[in-house]
């Protein structure tokens, strides 16, 4: 629970990102394992959206990766759906699927069992732009709804930082 406070603390909200991004003029897509659209609801909740959301994929199942976000087949056999690789290249994906700048990616473990080997909680959130994809990996505590919460929190922080880091005259 302290992990879920911290994250809601921190800049990063859907109306941030959405602001940021209209404000810099790009333009946002998602590709979501675990989360199942939370992330897409999220930003399609906040007034104004359809300026910046091109739109998103929900991808549960490993052919539909391949098939829609072509994330390779032989890398997800070999580690499953749950690995960096994999995070790195659904967003990569979403972005090239959607025409938008930024591709914004989630998968992982949310339980109640593990997955593929992975622990319940492990997660690969992704952003991917024309600088490049960020891949980050967290383990998350708690059951299956605070872990794609949190996920999702954390989808939106790295859009924001990505969004942040996007601005020529950002100094930070």
């Amino acid at each position: 629970m302290a992990v879920l406070m911290e994250l809601a603390e921190e800049p990063g909200t859907a109306s941030e990102v959405i602001r940021l991004a209209a404000l810099r003029r790009r333009t946002i897509a998602t590709a979501e394992s675990l989360t199942a659209g939370m992330v897409a609801a999220s930003l399609g909740a906040v007034p104004g959206a359809s300026a910046v959301f091109q739109g998103g994929a929900v991808t549960y199942q490993n052919e539909i990766k391949v098939s829609v976000l072509g994330v390779d087949p032989a890398g997800l056999a070999a580690t499953g759906a749950v690995d960096a690789r994999v995070a790195r290249q659904m967003a990569e994906g979403a972005r090239r699927v959607f025409a938008a700048d930024l591709g914004v990616s989630t998968t992982g473990a949310a339980g109640p069992e593990p997955h593929g080997g992975k622990l319940v909680g492990t997660v690969y959130v992704a952003v991917a732009s024309a600088a490049g994809t960020a891949v980050s990996e967290y383990l998350f505590d708690g059951d299956r709804n605070e872990v794609r919460t949190l996920a999702c929190s954390a989808a939106l922080q790295q859009l924001h930082a990505a969004l942040i880091e996007s601005d020529p005259g950002n100094k930070s």
